[in-house]
């Protein structure tokens, strides 16, 4: 009986745990997006998002909802590669809050000609179809 116990015990550790394989497939996603950037591409940037309605960024003006306002909010305030500058994250945390999501908690920091802004942001990630996706950012 008590052999049984443990297998159960590790087959429900192996379900909730996540591979590193998942956690380098979100680093990627960062890592992607941060290339796109620095070639002055949103619109490859943007591919790490949700493209949905429900894709929610809040920023210094507040909440976003959907991909394509997001979309436009970049190009808006990032018009050509002088403004976009150069990223670089510094990632802090990668924590599993379920199989299918992730919670991120990170820096970024734009260096460019004039300015060098810097701030944080928190990430929620959800694999959909097989591939992690930013749904939630919250970057100040």
């Amino acid at each position: 009986m008590n052999n049984i116990l443990i297998v159960l015990l590790l087959v429900t550790l192996k379900v909730s745990a996540q591979s590193p394989k998942d956690r380098e497939a979100i680093l990627n996603v960062l890592e992607q997006q941060r290339q796109a950037w620095n070639k002055g591409d949103v619109e490859k940037y943007m591919q790490g998002y949700w493209k949905s309605d429900s894709l929610l960024f809040v920023g210094k003006n507040g909440p976003t909802y959907g991909w394509q306002k997001t979309l436009d909010n970049y190009k808006k305030g990032y018009p050509d590669k002088a403004a976009m500058g150069v990223l670089t994250f510094g990632i802090k945390k990668v924590e599993f809050l379920a199989k299918d999501k992730a919670f991120v908690l990170g820096s970024w920091h734009l260096q460019r000609e004039k300015d060098e802004p810097k701030g944080y942001f928190t990430l929620l990630l959800k694999k959909i179809n097989g591939l992690w996706k930013v749904i939630v950012d919250h970057s100040s």
